[in-house]
């Protein structure tokens, strides 16, 4: 249970400030404007995000077996319309010749 509350706390600390911050539109001005990320790479980092929390917060609270596994199934879901957003965002910005 320790590792975690690790875990959750180090996606807090990680993803969810880089996340916002990419999806608000800021990102460091040192980057050139051809590898600033788009507003869905954001969005695909806080659904990636979204699977630690739901996913650890049933079992530290402990919750019945059928409904953590439900929500490690929306986990897996969300984690998998985050990784399909950040591919077709990668996928325009290759159609506009950005590379």
């Amino acid at each position: 249970m320790t590792w975690q509350w690790i875990g959750l706390t180090m996606f807090s600390l990680t993803l969810l400030p880089a996340g916002l911050a990419i999806a608000a539109g800021r990102v460091p001005a040192r980057l050139p404007a051809r590898l600033r990320p788009p507003r869905a790479y954001g969005w695909a980092v806080l659904a990636l995000y979204a699977t630690a929390p739901l996913n650890a917060v049933p079992r530290l609270t402990g919750a019945s077996p059928q409904f953590s596994l439900a929500l490690t199934a929306v986990a897996g879901i969300v984690a998998v319309a985050g990784c399909l957003l950040a591919a077709l965002a990668s996928l325009r910005r290759a159609g506009d010749g950005a590379r």
